[in-house]
């Protein structure tokens, strides 16, 4: 079936199939028409040849750490929605939260014929910021401030700070935190920085040895917590830098210290639906997960589209909630 035979099926002219096909303008009723008849036949445009047609693939590279998190679900969710939308697909590769193997399916995103990248980052080395800024195609980083490249952040700090200061207030004992690590400039370092300036804005700080560096998981929030805790019996919050870590501290306060239940507050960020389900909410911060994503394809498609790779920097903001 070749473009010519679909359009004397549809009834229009192959230049009209063409932009269809492409993504450029043609009438309602012609999109109709050609719909029906791709469906009904089956077709599928060759991808080799469409490269050799136009010079692009329509086809952009999504970078992510992991898919089973809920907000990175959320991220490609509003990636997929914009890239449907504006007739791209989408290649998703996982990193299993390992920085190298980001890098490298960069680099085989940037050899295969993909138009562009998104990536979802983690730790932004030098060998990422040498590849951002040598990129032979457009990327667009999601979830880390950078100058290299178009990113779209979120504002981890000022977020850390209002939530530790709304809630410091309340404490009478220790105050404990389990980060996560400092390479990580986003959920590392700013939510750090942004709760200790939280706390001193509220007259209090974090206690002795009361900060525990932990991953990005359910298990180690579980550990650590359960760590602290034997250590200090007058911990009375707990703010975690991710809400899966705090499902985690959950877990082990309801486990192995049931009397200390009501006694112990637990914060985190990213409004986990899931663990809200379950607890009818902690303390947390909704960031726009999902319209990150969407910023993130828009922007990239768009960069595409007029041909233009002048890095935009995007922040964007975030809410409190159960406070």
């Amino acid at each position: 079936m070749t473009i010519k035979e679909i359009a004397q099926l549809a009834g229009v002219s192959s230049a009209a199939v063409s932009r269809y096909l492409n993504g450029g303008y043609v009438s309602e009723e012609k999109k109709q028409q050609i719909r029906k008849v791709i469906e009904k036949t089956g077709y599928r445009p060759s991808i080799q040849a469409r490269i050799l047609r136009t010079k692009h693939s329509r086809l952009i590279g999504v970078v992510v750490p992991k898919i089973s998190s809920e907000s990175i679900s959320r991220i490609t969710d509003g990636i997929g929605q914009v890239l449907g939308q504006r007739n791209y697909h989408m290649l998703l590769a996982t990193t299993d939260n390992q920085p190298l193997k980001e890098l490298e399916y960069m680099e085989i995103f940037q050899n295969y014929p993909v138009d562009g990248i998104i990536l979802i980052a983690t730790i932004l080395t030098k060998k990422h910021r040498k590849f951002l800024k040598e990129s032979k195609i457009p990327i667009v980083v999601i979830g880390q401030h950078t100058q290299d490249a178009s990113c779209i952040f979120h504002d981890d700090y000022r977020a850390a700070k209002e939530l530790a200061s709304r809630l410091a207030g309340k404490s009478r004992g220790k105050i404990a935190y389990l980060a996560v690590t400092r390479e990580d400039l986003a959920a590392g370092a700013s939510r750090e920085d942004g709760l200790n300036a939280g706390l001193q804005q509220a007259g209090k700080s974090l206690g002795t040895d009361c900060r525990a560096e932990a991953s990005f998981t359910i298990e180690s929030g579980f550990e650590k917590t359960c760590e602290l805790l034997k250590k200090y019996s007058d911990i009375d919050i707990i703010f975690c830098a991710t809400d899966t870590i705090a499902a985690g501290a959950l877990e082990a306060i309801l486990k192995h210290f049931p009397e200390r239940r009501e006694k112990i507050t637990v914060a985190g960020f990213g409004d986990n639906q899931f663990l809200k389900a379950v607890t009818g909410g902690i303390p947390t911060v909704h960031f726009g997960y999902k319209t990150s994503g969407i910023k993130g394809a828009e922007l990239i498609t768009d960069m595409l589209e007029q041909d233009q790779n002048i890095p935009i920097q995007m922040k964007l903001g975030y809410e409190l909630r159960n406070i």
